[in-house]
């Protein structure tokens, strides 16, 4: 019997790697001696709760618990370059974490949407175009965003480990040995990727905006921001439908464009870049393993086949 793969995701840090397991995550990062500092903590029970099995109600939970976790794991990433031992925990997370989803709500969803509005208050065009003028316009200010930061210098350097975090990964669901010549093997694309779920929900929001049909603006602007969960939802269950169904030809179609928008994400990572992503996954790994000892469970599977969850 083929073994199922565990719930393994991750992000870029800054000058670093996070890979997240289902009880553990580790943060690898080199520090300003170029040295590799290991950060591990073990994870809520969020992940393994009653809430993140259910359909379309784990997309928000997931998630919601990811975005938090992201942003410790930047802060962390961040203090160790100025050596700063403050971190961004308890009610200062959650209001930054706020903060940023409510610019990323009025940048992607509400300007888009006066797009729209504008074409059909001055051009005469009827909902159904001006809804979909909005989603094109929602679409190339995420390809347009994603491209223009990638210009920076220090985003170049997450972009690379985006790409070490990838390959890591992919080159551990193949079965093959972690080192970094052979994971600078592997491709830097993956069907989990956070890219991937924003290129979805853009583009399942044209589909859900388009079928509310003509209604007033300010309904327009509510619409919007209700109906994030909803899409958020939507997304999440897509990407993990796909990531288990890849074998079949239809869904690898399916799935290119979300692998395309990842060239503008990830960079490919030099040989010290990878050991950095290596050493997190490894070191997520045991603390997994330690986790489920305490615990008396079984250790993490070895065997890989089954795709699961969002790399994040």
């Amino acid at each position: 019997m083929v073994e199922k793969m565990p719930n393994y995701g991750g992000q870029a840090v800054i000058e670093g790697v996070m890979m997240r397991g289902g009880k553990a995550v580790a943060i690898a990062m080199r520090d300003p001696d170029k040295n590799i500092v290991i950060h591990t903590e073990e994870l809520g029970g969020i992940y393994r709760s009653r809430a993140a099995q259910v359909p379309f109600v784990r997309g928000l939970v997931i998630l919601w618990d990811a975005l938090g976790l992201g942003m410790r794991a930047l802060t962390i990433s961040a203090n160790l370059q100025t050596g700063d031992d403050e971190q961004l925990e308890g009610p200062m997370l959650y209001l930054t974490l706020g903060i940023s989803l409510a610019l990323g709500a009025a940048l992607f969803f509400l300007i888009p949407a006066g797009v729209g509005q504008l074409l059909e208050r001055f051009l005469g065009v009827n909902s159904w175009w001006s809804n979909l003028a909005e989603g094109a316009a929602r679409l190339a200010l995420l390809i347009g965003y994603i491209w223009a930061i990638g210009l920076m210098p220090d985003v170049k350097r997450v972009y690379a480990y985006h790409g070490a975090e990838h390959k890591t990964i992919n080159a551990f669901e193949d079965g093959a040995e972690l080192t970094p010549e052979v994971v600078a093997t592997y491709s830097r694309e993956h069907a989990r990727c956070g890219t991937a779920f924003l290129l979805t929900l853009v583009l399942i929001s044209v589909l859900v905006f388009s079928l509310l049909g003509p209604m007033p603006f300010g309904w327009k602007i509510a619409s919007r921001l209700l109906f994030i969960p909803v899409i958020a939802m939507l997304a999440y269950e897509y990407i993990r439908w796909t990531a288990n169904h890849l074998d079949s030809p239809f869904v690898r179609a399916l799935v290119k464009p979300n692998l395309a928008l990842q060239r503008l994400t990830t960079r490919e990572p030099s040989l010290d870049i990878l050991e950095v992503g290596i050493a997190a996954f490894n070191a997520m790994r045991a603390a997994e393993a330690e986790s489920a000892a305490r615990a008396g469970d079984s250790p993490p599977k070895q065997a890989v086949n089954e795709n699961k969850g969002v790399v994040i």
